[in-house]
């Protein structure tokens, strides 16, 4: 990055509409001490205590800092396409913890990179805990102006201009530099998988792509996906694609390190450690199944093979999680309890969505069908639930160069709860959010005909593997897919108006299709 242009950035942007005014910085407890000046003489960071690698920092933040964030997180945080509370007021926030992993001065001169996880507020919901990497530097480059926070007024950066670092091509190469080394940098714990080898990496670049997290691209090395509103547990991402990969399967990308936050505490009683950021091979030369399909609706083309291949690797990547982790068996209680929980969902949406009412009725007999099913007196194959995937369509499919399939992005639907996308889950669940997934290509391009031909190829492709054809469960086929259109038809309602007659189109049709 040339440095040959630098922008003084103001203290604090503009709030956002609906983000409230600034407000004092409070704990649940009250007051945060950590928000109090430091004493005279202080020093600006304190050692954490915890072992770190040479080049890097590891300390801990000084008091004072979230004083000085909070003003600059109102108005930067809406503004980005992760913040899962747009549109609410932010209440307040506290700082979870943060850690200097480069303090200004340092081996890049001016240039510092710190680690923060901090919780925010919002009325009508629980407080999110989000991740944000910030470079900090007394000017800024002109290319990186657009990915400012603003400059800091008081605290241990006192003066500094705070910006998003995954831009900063030279902090996401230093970021990739300590993900080579296993090992602890205050409470940031990194790792590798046996045996990996780094070859050099190519100038970074953040993708474009990520809607719930961000992405960062090393040339045609690797992909590093920062997880940005994140929970305490391992990330089914991480712990998917480790499974996967150790098992041998070729339809994944392949993890090579990855870093978490380690909670505080002794023995048991510490909480599991927080997924933060993974780092897998960059698959170059792929396509992702969207796009494929696009262009094949837009041309009328056959992408039947091409479904059917998608299909075979679906069913391969279910048994090899079925292979690695628990499978169990789905009894009568527990199939009543899904089945409860989707009628609660499409009463909810039915609530929201004025649309959706005229179809609720008949679409609850599919959930009633399926609580049936769990109690004996509907026939039908012997249920049962293991990890799957959690949000597949044809955006989270990429095929290589030599027409393989390769799955993506497991760590299921990012608004749903952590224990619930770790959760084991029917199989025909996947399946079911690919099926709307075809649908989805062809309404989008006014091609209906399209969609059948290619969600019956995709079954048959799954069957050829699995031995099992959804096709022949319609009960269990029709409940998912219902429970995906009731989900859709509540997202698009709120967030893409124009898109809502997709889903609506698919519940009129599910409506009538009780199986025979």
């Amino acid at each position: 990055m040339s440095d040959s242009s630098w922008t003084r950035v103001p203290s604090a942007p503009p709030a956002a509409p609906g983000t409230g005014a600034r407000g004092s910085t409070t704990t649940p407890e009250g007051p945060d001490p950590a928000a109090a000046p430091p004493a005279a003489g202080a020093p600006s960071v304190a050692p954490s205590g915890s072992p770190g690698v040479p080049p890097f920092g590891g300390r801990e933040a000084a008091p004072g800092l979230l004083r000085s964030l909070e003003p600059l997180l109102r108005g930067w945080l809406p503004r980005q396409r992760w913040f899962a509370g747009k549109g609410l007021p932010i209440g307040g926030f506290r700082l979870a913890a943060a850690t200097e992993l480069m303090p200004p001065g340092g081996k890049l001169g001016p240039l510092g990179l710190l680690h923060v996880l901090v919780d925010v507020e919002q009325p009508g919901r629980p407080a999110d805990c989000y991740q944000l990497l910030l470079g900090a530097h007394p000017l800024l480059p002109s290319a990186l102006v657009r990915t400012a926070l603003g400059r800091a007024v008081g605290g241990p950066y006192d003066g500094l201009t705070l910006y998003d670092a995954p831009h900063d091509p030279r902090l996401a190469a230093l970021l990739l530099e300590r993900l080579r080394m296993p090992g602890r940098t205050g409470r940031l714990h990194f790792s590798t998988e046996p045996h990996a080898v780094f070859p050099p990496a190519p100038a970074p670049r953040v993708s474009t792509a990520e809607q719930s997290n961000t992405s960062v691209v090393y040339g045609d090395a690797y992909i590093l996906k920062l997880f940005r509103r994140v929970s305490p547990g391992t990330n089914p991402d991480l712990e998917l694609s480790l499974a996967l990969a150790r098992a041998g399967s070729r339809r994944v990308a392949e993890p090579v390190a990855w870093f978490e936050s380690l909670e505080p505490g002794p023995g048991p009683a510490a909480e599991e450690p927080t997924t933060l950021g993974l780092l897998q091979r960059f698959l170059p030369g792929s396509s992702d199944g969207w796009a494929l399909a696009l262009a094949s609706v837009a041309e009328d083309g056959d992408f039947r093979a091409e479904a059917a291949a998608l299909g075979r690797a679906t069913a391969e990547v279910h048994a090899s999680l079925a292979a690695a982790l628990p499978v169990r068996a789905l009894g009568g209680a527990a199939l009543e309890r899904i089945a409860a929980g989707m009628a609660r969902r499409l009463d909810e949406t039915a609530a929201e969505v004025p649309a959706v009412r005229p179809y609720a009725a008949a679409l609850r007999s599919a959930f009633d069908d399926l609580a049936k099913l769990g109690a004996g007196t509907l026939p039908g194959h012997a249920v049962t639930a293991q990890r799957i995937h959690g949000d597949l369509h044809l955006g989270q499919a990429l095929r290589g160069p030599d027409g393989e399939w390769v799955l993506i992005d497991f760590e299921g639907e990012p608004a749903r709860p952590l224990a619930e996308r770790r959760r084991p889950a029917p199989p025909v669940q996947d399946v079911a959010g690919m099926l709307r997934s075809f649908d989805y290509a062809a309404h989008h391009s006014g091609n209906g005909p399209w969609a059948a031909r290619h969600r019956d190829a995709y079954c048959t492709g799954y069957a050829a593997v699995s031995g099992i054809d959804p096709r022949e469960q319609p009960v269990l086929i029709r409940a998912f897919e219902t429970d995906k259109a009731v989900y859709e038809a509540r997202y698009e309602a709120r967030h893409r108006p124009a898109w809502l007659p997709i889903p609506l189109s698919a519940l009129a049709r599910l409506a009538t299709a009780a199986p025979r």
